[in-house]
């Protein structure tokens, strides 16, 4: 399996739910290194969700049209953090970092592999006080182990000014950086896909 993904490159964004597939997305590499691997969701990127019996049933997005529907961000992720952390701008300005917890990445031949454990942290890009997101999912999430301390952890590094996502503030997507093609679950089994 190779080591890094080249920037530009599409690959793939696996939600793994119960050993299965419960959504996946195509994303475009940022940045790929030893300390961090960047990608870019755009906007109206194509989603494809699981179908079948999961423990926590269908994808809550599947309520909705499957394609990413706010504007682009941008998702940070490091080497063994029960974390990501999404940049969202509007109008040419950071509006927030938006603390998403997840399952520590597991590098693919295609991408790589994260499970949302739905309680997020949005910290405003104005340097207005932070917020909690999904608090009322965090008891039954916090059973897939991990999340109280990766929660703890970020905490500090907020309240530290250790931020280190905040190198990503100024960046941009370039202007070509559109939706990719929709992803195909390596199974087959998908729900209502568009």
């Amino acid at each position: 399996m190779r080591s890094r993904f080249r920037r530009g490159e599409v690959i793939v964004r696996r939600e793994i739910l119960d050993g299965r597939e419960w959504l996946v997305y195509p994303v475009r590499v940022a940045s790929d290194d030893e300390r961090a691997l960047a990608v870019y969701l755009a906007q109206g990127t194509p989603l494809t969700f699981g179908g079948g019996d999961f423990r926590w049933g269908l994808h809550p997005w599947t309520e909705f049209e499957h394609v990413w529907q706010s504007s682009g961000v941008l998702q940070l992720q490091r080497p063994g953090d029960g974390y990501s952390v999404w940049g969202r701008w509007a109008d040419g300005v950071l509006s927030e970092w938006y603390v998403n917890f997840q399952a520590p990445l597991v590098r693919t031949e295609r991408g790589f592999d994260t499970l949302d454990h739905e309680l997020d942290l949005i910290i405003p890009g104005d340097g207005s006080p932070y917020r909690w997101k999904d608090v009322e999912h965090f008891e039954e999430r916090v059973r897939a182990g991990g999340l109280r301390a990766a929660a703890a952890s970020v905490v500090d590094l907020v309240e530290r000014g250790a931020c280190w996502w905040e190198q990503w503030r100024d960046w941009r997507a370039p202007a070509d950086w559109g939706p990719p093609a929709a992803v195909a679950l390596q199974d087959g089994t998908s729900v209502g896909a568009r």
